[in-house]
């Protein structure tokens, strides 16, 4: 029973329509009607086709590239809906753009994650749905809730089924310290050791593996991160697993495929025989390869907006 009685309406940006046509149909709706345009300067014009008054709306819009273009879409049609009278606005973000300015590394360096996270709220958005925030301290960005979604929740039944519970031969591979958590989840679910990249970063998106902690010699391993952006770093890793590690397959899996520059041509020439990415990012043609495979996350994200509008709880989705 739905506490409240409002109506639950589910709105879609350019970012990833495939996606949220597919989260709606799942709760028997319809996408809400809205028309994004541009004006000849290239400003962003918005119109809302359909009364939101009193309604629960879910506007689903990844910030990622066009990241700008997408995010002032985000915002400009958070703004529309505040001031067309919605009950409440919850912004579903599978992939949030700026993660990665969380902190500052040097002097003067901008805290963009923040900025993000106060434009969103100034909009005025009541939550936030995301997936695999790329540092967990971003949900104190805001004074709302944030519900952040797991990528492995959908991954992990996936490699079960692949590889088996307990495989002898599989290894799961963190490819930096930090990500040593995640994989660590990761090996307890299908019951493996874990090895370790050891690697020092000269520059952005440039990376040099040092070592490898842990015995893969004639293993299966499958890298796991939150993000795969110009794939140096994985392509860099995965070499280093086979001709210094001994490993005699490589596998790799990201919740989000960002995948910008030279990613699809360094992946199709790596040693890695498959990529598993969720579909937070909307893959284009021109992005698409044999080696990439692509998992829906919209059965979880459908479950999660069902669970915000009937006032249950999220937390037994992470």
């Amino acid at each position: 029973m739905i506490p409240h009685g409002n109506n639950i309406k589910i709105f879609a940006g350019n970012a990833n329509p495939q996606l949220s046509k597919q989260i709606a149909e799942n709760l028997g709706l319809t996408l809400g009607e809205c028309t994004v345009s541009r004006f000849s300067d290239g400003e962003i014009s918005v119109s809302i086709g359909e009364s939101v008054r009193g309604c629960d709306v879910f506007l689903i819009q990844s910030t990622c590239e066009p990241v700008n273009n997408n995010l002032m879409e985000a915002l400009i049609m958070i703004d529309a809906f505040k001031r067309a009278s919605a009950a409440s606005i919850t912004a579903v973000i599978p992939y949030f753009g700026y993660a990665r300015q969380e902190r500052k590394s040097k002097a003067r360096d901008p805290i963009s994650a923040k900025l993000v996270a106060d434009m969103i709220e100034t909009a005025g958005a009541d939550r936030v749905l995301t997936m695999d925030l790329h540092a967990s301290q971003i949900q104190g960005f805001f004074d709302i809730p944030v519900d952040n979604l797991m990528g492995i929740t959908v991954l992990i039944p996936h490699f079960l089924r692949k590889f088996g519970k307990s495989n002898p031969d599989l290894v799961c591979v963190s490819p930096d310290l930090g990500s040593v958590s995640r994989v660590r989840t990761f090996a307890e679910k299908l019951d493996t050791p874990i090895a370790i990249i050891d690697k020092r970063r000269q520059k952005a998106n440039v990376s040099e593996v040092m070592n490898i902690i842990g015995d893969i010699k004639d293993k299966e391993v499958l890298i796991i991160d939150d993000m795969i952006d110009t794939a140096g770093t994985l392509c860099n890793a995965a070499k280093a697993l086979v001709e210094i590690g001994g490993a005699k397959a490589v596998y790799a899996c990201a919740t989000h495929g960002v995948l910008s520059g030279p990613a699809i041509e360094r992946l199709e020439n790596s040693v890695i025989k498959e990529v598993y990415i969720l579909d937070t990012i909307e893959l284009p043609e021109h992005k698409k390869c044999e080696k990439i495979k692509q998992l829906s996350i919209s059965d979880l994200f459908t479950e999660a907006i069902k669970r915000i509008y009937e006032g249950n709880s999220v937390s037994s989705l992470f």
